[in-house]
């Protein structure tokens, strides 16, 4: 999934709601988005990653797409955020600033190994 040791489950949990950020923040298309993540310290995602979630993301009407001309090049299917997908990344959002809290309490701190 990414080169940069972060543990796949993570990225797997979290993946779609990054992406869905990328997408809130503006309308992109697939490579501006894996070049964003990268961008953002989460390591190469590559295109047999990232179109699964952007599918997933269409089919739950989180965002829309929409196939548009490439200045002499290729079209690209762009994507942009739902009202719902702004709400549920607003939602989402709040929801794992909590649960990392709560999970950061538990665990130890790397220097002592004792729990916060």
């Amino acid at each position: 999934m990414a080169d940069d040791g972060w543990p796949t489950e993570w990225l797997r949990a979290l993946l779609p709601l990054c992406v869905l950020a990328v997408v809130a923040a503006e309308e992109t298309y697939g490579y501006a988005i894996a070049q964003r993540l990268q961008a953002a310290g989460l390591g190469v995602i590559k295109g047999g990653t990232l179109y699964p979630v952007l599918n997933r993301l269409e089919q739950d009407g989180l965002v829309t797409s929409a196939w548009r001309e490439g200045a002499g090049g290729p079209g690209r299917k762009f994507f942009t955020a739902t009202a719902t997908g702004r709400a549920h990344l607003a939602e989402r959002t709040t929801a794992w600033i909590r649960f990392t809290a709560q999970a950061e309490a538990l665990l130890p701190t790397p220097t002592t190994g004792r729990t916060r």
